[in-house]
């Protein structure tokens, strides 16, 4: 029997890009691929940027009391801050931090992995997330999902 009082989310999602982020450099030993040569700086600016946008993310979680650990359950749908720009933001800053310092280790398997971890967050946290929160507030969801995009 499924508990639909809390998301059916089974792993830690950051977990999911810092493994294909270690995996990148791992497959190098393997595949040869050429380097990416990007300059330090402008790689720390996209992972500063990705760290950016998780913290925005986990400001609203505090600011409203809400846990954000993705297999927990939540009173409201915060639909503030950066939440207004995107449903996933940390999951998208999750993504972006991982390509930053995919660059920033000139690991092109790493980056080339970034959609991998995309699709795997995608299907198995957000689809089962975005079930329990229908299931949870109904119409009020659909209306967020309608204005807000799930990634960018």
């Amino acid at each position: 029997m499924t508990d639909h009082s809390v998301p059916a989310v089974r792993f830690p999602p950051p977990l999911v890009f810092l493994g294909f982020l270690l995996l990148g450099p791992a497959l190098q030993l393997v595949v040869r691929l050429p380097g990416l040569g990007v300059p330090w700086p402008a790689a720390a600016i996209i992972t500063v940027a990705g760290l950016a946008i998780i913290a925005a993310a986990e400001q609203r979680f505090r600011k409203t009391g809400e846990n954000p650990i993705p297999w927990t359950g939540t009173a409201t749908v915060i639909e503030t801050g950066i939440y207004r720009v995107t449903r996933n933001p940390m999951y998208l800053g999750m993504a972006i931090m991982q390509a930053g310092l995919a660059l920033w280790l000139g690991s092109l398997w790493a980056l080339l992995l970034v959609p991998v971890s995309v699709a795997i967050v995608q299907t198995q946290v957000i689809a089962r997330e975005e079930a329990y929160l229908a299931a949870t507030f109904g119409a009020g969801y659909a209306a967020y999902c309608q204005r807000v995009r799930r990634w960018i």
